[in-house]
């Protein structure tokens, strides 16, 4: 697209537009609404007409339109959360035995409680590879065992780890918060 000094352009990543005051090789400078002295590479610029309709500027230029539906359709819509909702984690993994196999028949205690601390491990570093900030393992009440366990797992991680909320886990869940780099 060809410029001049006198054109109405239009910033294609800003919300800005101005008259060129003047052109230097691929740099175009020019003078915003504002009163600002900016310089731009062509390729950023849209030429506009300029009406004097109400003293706005009227875009006649398609591909202008273009650009500006692409960029309203990739915009994000927000999903709104209640106060409390922000704050619960939402990645959750259940270590009761009954959850990770069919049957614990014929396993020792030993052999569940690894496979429930592979499970804890793997599902950690899921998290982390991830950049999930929070998770809850849901591990039982019991002897404790799986708890004090877990404990020493996450302790090899850049994680904090604390109870989860009573209200809705009871005493048998430990939350986890991820610190990410």
């Amino acid at each position: 697209m060809s410029f001049k000094v006198g054109d109405f352009v239009f910033v294609l990543d800003d919300d800005l537009s101005g008259e060129i005051t003047s052109i230097s090789n691929a740099v175009i400078t020019i003078l915003t609404e504002d009163g600002f002295e900016l310089d731009f590479n062509s390729k950023e610029l849209i030429k506009q007409e300029k009406t004097n309709a109400l003293n706005q500027n009227v875009f006649k230029n398609s591909s202008f339109q273009n650009v500006v539906s692409e960029k309203e359709s990739k915009k994000r819509k927000q999903v709104t959360k209640k106060p409390k909702e922000r704050y619960e984690p939402t990645f959750e993994v259940d270590l009761h035995i009954h959850h990770l196999t069919n049957s614990s028949r014929g396993m020792s205690n030993h052999e569940m409680l690894n496979l429930q601390l592979d499970t804890a491990k793997r599902q950690l570093e899921f998290a982390i590879h991830k950049r999930m900030q929070k998770m809850v393992f849901i591990h039982g009440v019991g002897e404790g065992v799986l708890k004090m366990e877990l404990g020493y797992l996450f302790g090899r991680y850049n994680v904090k780890y604390y109870e989860a909320n009573y209200q809705k886990y009871g005493l048998g869940a430990t939350e986890v918060y991820i610190y990410q780099n």
